[in-house]
C-alpha cells in the first residue's frame, strides 16, 4: 500500500504562521506534481490545506474526522459508495467521518481543505 501513496506529494508541515500572507496563485505556479497537498496554516485544532490535483485518489475514510473540500478552480468529483458529488469553482462540501470516499479531478483542480490537524490525508 505504501507504494500507492508515493505518487502523492503530501506536506503536513505548516507553511505559514499566523499573520503571514499566503499567495495561492504563487503556490499553484510553483507546483510540479499531479497530486499535491500542502498544509497552509493551523486554526485552533484544525488545518487549512491546499490541494492541487489531477487524476484519481484512492478510496479511503477517516474514522474520527470530518473533511471539508472547497474548489477554487477546476472540477473535483468525490465518489461515495452510492453517488458522486460534483464540485466546480466556488463550491464546497463536507464529508462526514467514517464515510468511504474517493476524490478525483478530470483536469487540474485547485482546492482548499479544512480538517483536524490529526487527520491522516491517506485515510485510516
Amino acid at each position: 500500500m505504501e507504494k500507492e501513496f508515493e505518487k502523492y506529494n503530501t506536506n503536513l508541515d505548516v507553511k505559514f504562521g499566523h499573520f503571514e500572507r499566503m499567495d495561492i496563485n504563487e503556490l499553484v505556479k510553483a507546483n510540479t506534481h499531479k497530486w499535491f497537498n500542502q498544509t497552509l496554516t493551523k486554526v485552533n485544532d484544525s488545518v487549512v490545506r491546499l490541494g492541487i490535483v489531477e487524476g484519481e485518489y484512492h478510496w479511503h475514510k477517516h474514522d474520527n474526522d470530518d473533511e471539508y473540500f472547497f474548489v477554487l478552480e477546476g472540477q473535483l468529483l468525490i465518489d461515495l459508495e452510492d453517488r458522486t458529488i460534483e464540485l466546480n469553482p466556488n463550491q464546497g462540501v463536507t464529508i462526514s467521518k467514517g464515510v468511504m470516499h474517493r476524490p478525483r479531478a478530470p483536469r487540474k483542480t485547485v482546492m482548499l481543505m479544512v480538517e483536524t490537524s490529526e487527520i491522516m490525508p491517506t485515510g485510516d
